[in-house]
C-alpha cells in the first residue's frame, strides 16, 4: 500500500508525484478513476513537457494520447482518452488549484440555479465552469472518441462536481468521484440515470461536507468510505464512520501535526488525491 502522505504538497501539488500506473498490470475501474483524478491537475495545457508527461502516464494504463479541453475564463480544465484495447472513454476532470483566483470564485458562488441539463438546480458555479467545458467534450465524444465502449467520468473536488454535472448528461457514464462536494439538490440527485456511481470519501475529508446539508444540498449517492486504515467500506453506519474518524483525527495530531511540511488538520490531508488512491495501489 502505498503509504500516507500528510503533506502540503500532497495536497496542494498533487500533480508533481510520479504516476501510479505500471504497464505490467492492468488497472481496476478505481485505479483507474483514482489515479486519472489526480492526473487531471497536470497542468499540461501551458506546457509541453507537461503534456508529454501526461500523455506517457495514460500510454502506461493503455491509453492514446489525450484531448485537452480548457476554458481560460473560468479556470475549467479535463482531459479525455481513448483506451483502443476495449474502447473505453475517459475524462477526467481538474479539481480546484489554489493558486488560480477562477477556481476559488467557481467554489464559493454556493448559490443555486436551475439545471435544465437534467432537473433540479445545482451550485452555481459549478454550473457555470460545467457549461463551459460540457459542449466541447461532446463534440469530441460524437467525434473522434466515437464509437466506444463504454465512458468514465470522473475528478476530484472540484473536478469531482463536475463530473457529476457530465454524468447528468450523459447517464451511460460510469461516475467515480473523489472528495465531491454537494452538487445540487435532491430533485438534481433524484434525476441522475446513471446506474454505476461511486462515491469515494476518505475518513475525515472535510470537502464531502461541503455545503452543508442543511442548505439546499444532498450528495447524488451514498457513500465508499475509505477508512484510516486506507481500506474500502460500502455503505457504512454512522457510528462506525464516527469512531474511525475520531481515531484518526488522535493519531494524526500525535504523528504529524506541526511537523514541518505537514497540513495541520487531518481534514485536510486526507482530501489530498493521493490518500484516496493509496486504497487502491
Amino acid at each position: 500500500m502505498i503509504p500516507y502522505d500528510p503533506s502540503r504538497t500532497a495536497l496542494y501539488a498533487p500533480e508533481r508525484a510520479p504516476t501510479l500506473f505500471t504497464p505490467e498490470a492492468p488497472t481496476t475501474l478505481l485505479q483507474l478513476a483514482t489515479e486519472a483524478s489526480r492526473l487531471a491537475y497536470v497542468r499540461s495545457e501551458g506546457s509541453k513537457a507537461e503534456a508529454d508527461r501526461l500523455a506517457a502516464a495514460l500510454a502506461r494504463a493503455g491509453f492514446e494520447a489525450p484531448r485537452l479541453f480548457v476554458d481560460a475564463a473560468s479556470g475549467s480544465q479535463a482531459f479525455g482518452a481513448v483506451r483502443p484495447a476495449d474502447g473505453l472513454v475517459l475524462v477526467a476532470f481538474r479539481g480546484t488549484q489554489p493558486d488560480e483566483l477562477a477556481d476559488l470564485a467557481t467554489d464559493l458562488n454556493a448559490l443555486t440555479t436551475a439545471w435544465p441539463e437534467a432537473a433540479g438546480r445545482v451550485h452555481v458555479g459549478f454550473a457555470g465552469a460545467a457549461r463551459t467545458l460540457l459542449p466541447r467534450i461532446g463534440h469530441w465524444l460524437d467525434g473522434d472518441a466515437k464509437p466506444r465502449n463504454g465512458l468514465l467520468l470522473t475528478g476530484h473536488s472540484l473536478g469531482a462536481a463536475l463530473a457529476t454535472l457530465a454524468a447528468s448528461v450523459w447517464p451511460e457514464g460510469r461516475l467515480v468521484t473523489l472528495g465531491s462536494p454537494r452538487v445540487g439538490d435532491t430533485a438534481f440527485a433524484a434525476g441522475l440515470r446513471n446506474p454505476q456511481r461511486i462515491r469515494l470519501v476518505n475518513c475525515c475529508d472535510l470537502v464531502t461536507d461541503l455545503p452543508p446539508s442543511l442548505s439546499a444540498y444532498a450528495h447524488v449517492t451514498p457513500a465508499s468510505y475509505i477508512t484510516s486504515a486506507g481500506e474500502l467500506v460500502e455503505r457504512p453506519d454512522a457510528v462506525q464512520v464516527d469512531d474511525d474518524r475520531m481515531r484518526a483525527r488522535t493519531a494524526y495530531f500525535g504523528e504529524h501535526a506541526g511537523k514541518p511540511g505537514a497540513v495541520l488538520l487531518r481534514d485536510l490531508a486526507d482530501h489530498a488525491p493521493i490518500n484516496y488512491a493509496r486504497a487502491f495501489f
